[in-house]
């Protein structure tokens, strides 16, 4: 910065003699104004051809030496090449640091493409094309959805929301892929593809390992009830001790059924395609049917049953729904002392169809609820022996849900009770014609 100073005071100081110069020789030649004009229209030539050789060095600089053109010139020089060695610098490390990042995606077992904005693909590593079928220099520019051949895939691309990731079966034999895309840039894409082959069959084999052992306990399991119950009605009546024992082995039996019929049931959610078999529900219907369900579960222990109806009828699987809610009205009768109030509620509004128990009994502590529909999950090992639960009831309610783009809200306090509440979209209404008003009824 001192010699670029130093060197415009000089420059500055010769722009003054100069001006003296053409001053005297105006005075020679008897006119001032030519004297100066001559002199500057010198010295502006010599600047013009500094600067043609600037421009012709700046052109062909890569090779050519360094022009010495003296005062502020030789500084411009100087500080554009400066800049030009450090733009190299730069560029070289850009270039090694995108080179190895280049190769640690083309080494990881995991498929990654570039999208440009129109879905273009800008770049493929390896494992694209074993995942995905792509080629990762031939198909460079081509629309992804036109090699990967899934509408799916085109679906997802289309509707915008990559918070789930997208399971691609079938596009490349034999491989599953879990496709997750993250936008970045100027509209650009990231399609991240992982190999879930081995995962999927994994799960297939634990699927059919439940349903097929479930299914064969169904038979020794009824063959020793009936024994059980044949036991009871000859040599029970005769020993109060071998009474008992016969009676714990039938409530063990019959929990064991329960247990068997609940991985059934999970097993067949699994196993069988949504939206199978879907019509529209009444609501009505249902929620009366679930009213004799909780007075039957009562029994003798004089709950208060409240049922309310209001609004639409819902579109889904009648025996599905019908198995969801009614796990919901166990658990409520289960845990709900003698003398308390078990509500079932349907209703409707703006945001779609709510299906509500409710219940005044003992409650969930906080840290539970996140966990309540994993399947074995217990609050109490203890409690959930003696009300004869299985721990598979609210993941089946879960699964159900699922099925019918629904979710599971719970909320609850320790000693005054819980709300389970399923949540279902406004599409899943059907609206019930004529419509019937709401009705409440206590017994």
């Amino acid at each position: 910065m001192v010699s670029v100073h130093r060197e415009l005071r000089r420059e500055l100081w010769r722009v003054f003699f100069l001006g003296l110069a053409g001053a005297m020789i105006g005075r020679i030649m008897g006119s001032a104004l030519t004297g100066l004009s001559v002199v500057f229209l010198f010295y502006v030539l010599i600047q013009i051809n500094k600067l043609r050789r600037l421009h012709r060095w700046l052109r062909r600089r890569a090779g050519g030496p360094i022009p010495e053109l003296g005062g502020m010139w030789d500084e411009v020089i100087r500080e554009v090449h400066r800049v030009d060695r450090d733009s190299e610098r730069h560029k070289e490390r850009i270039t090694g640091l995108f080179d190895r990042l280049q190769a640690a995606a083309s080494a990881m077992p995991d498929a990654m493409v570039v999208l440009s904005q129109r879905d273009l693909i800008e770049w493929a590593n390896p494992p694209a094309e074993r995942l995905l079928g792509l080629h990762a220099q031939r198909d460079i520019g081509a629309r992804i959805v036109h090699l990967v051949r899934d509408p799916s895939l085109t679906a997802y691309l289309e509707a915008g929301d990559y918070h789930q990731p997208l399971v691609l079966k079938g596009s490349v034999e034999p491989y599953v892929v879990s496709v997750q895309i993250i936008p970045f840039g100027a509209s650009q894409k990231l399609i991240i593809g992982r190999d879930i082959t081995h995962l999927i069959r994994l799960e297939d084999m634990r699927s059919h390992f439940v349903a097929d052992a479930s299914h064969e306990l169904r038979t020794p399991l009824t063959v020793l009830r009936g024994f059980v119950e044949t036991f009871q009605d000859t040599l029970g009546k005769e020993d109060e001790e071998l009474s008992a024992n016969l009676a714990l082995m039938q409530e063990q039996v019959e929990r064991m059924r329960r247990l068997v019929d609940d991985l059934l049931a999970l097993s067949r959610l699994e196993t069988t395609p949504a939206r199978v078999h879907e019509e529209v529900v009444d609501m009505r219907a249902l929620v009366d049917g679930l009213q004799g369900v909780a007075q039957a579960l009562s029994g003798d222990r004089g709950h208060r049953i409240e049922v309310g109806v209001q609004g639409e009828d819902l579109m889904g699987n009648p025996e599905e729904l019908g198995s969801a809610f009614t796990n919901l009205v166990h658990n409520a009768i289960r845990h709900t002392p003698a003398g308390g109030l078990v509500r079932v509620t349907w209703a409707t509004d703006v945001t779609g169809g709510h299906f509500a128990v409710q219940d005044t009994g003992e409650g969930i502590a906080p840290r539970h609820i996140p966990f309540l529909t994993e399947r074995f999950y217990r609050v109490d090992s203890g409690r959930s022996r003696a009300t004869g639960g299985t721990g598979l009831g609210l993941s089946i309610v879960n699964e159900v849900l699922v099925r019918h783009d629904g979710r599971l809200a719970i909320e609850s306090v320790l000693g005054q009770g819980s709300t389970f509440t399923c949540h279902f979209p406004l599409s899943r209404l059907v609206v019930r014609v004529p419509s019937s008003p709401p009705s409440v009824t206590t017994v």
